[in-house]
């Protein structure tokens, strides 16, 4: 070796470590910023899953409520029908009979979609529907064939008029199924 080589091998030399050098930093940074970002997307991932999920149960449960609603509006009928306007009987009988038909409308949807969505919260809402179709609907008939009430006295319908307790029972079968099915729809969102 010459002495004008030794500068040169001496420059490439510590190029050498310097390479090492950055190379070693990078191994040990390197996998590190992989495991932090795969960490980092599994977190997020879960996260996203875990929203769906609540979103997903919020839905179901706002829609049998409403499925609810649209079963206690029906009930509320008798009620109706005997309270109509005695001064104007033919814009009583569209107004009410206008409403029944968008309360039917409602139930129909409703059977159709929680048959669909769980087997045993459809059988309980349609169980619950059909004998709340036949005892609110006998207090419905009779109260179209009885004149309208036209006293503040008569506006509490006593239960011999009306007696909507035989529903209780279907009622309670159908919030333990849509409990039920809230909790199973609970756990399967937490595997």
């Amino acid at each position: 070796m010459t002495a004008e080589s030794t500068p040169i091998v001496a420059g490439a030399l510590t190029a050498v470590i310097d390479l090492a050098a950055a190379t070693q930093w990078i191994g040990v940074v390197l996998p590190a910023a992989v495991i932090a970002a795969g960490v980092a997307g599994t977190v997020n991932i879960w996260l996203a899953r875990s929203k769906a999920r609540d979103e997903e149960r919020a839905r179901v449960r706002t829609l049998l409520a409403e499925a609810y609603q649209a079963y206690a509006d029906y009930k509320e009928f008798p009620y109706a029908v005997r309270r109509r306007d005695a001064e104007r009987p033919g814009e009583e009988r569209v107004r009410l009979s206008e409403q029944m038909r968008e309360v039917q409308s409602r139930l129909s949807f409703f059977l159709s979609w929680t048959a669909l969505e769980s087997t045993p919260v459809g059988a309980a809402y349609a169980t619950m529907v059909g004998r709340m179709r036949a005892v609110a609907g006998d207090s419905i008939r009779v109260a179209w064939t009885s004149p309208a009430i036209t006293t503040d006295a008569d506006m509490n319908l006593p239960a011999s008029i009306v007696d909507l307790s035989s529903l209780a029972d279907v009622e309670g079968e159908f919030h333990v199924a849509v409990g039920a099915h809230l909790r199973r729809l609970t756990a399967r969102h937490m595997r």
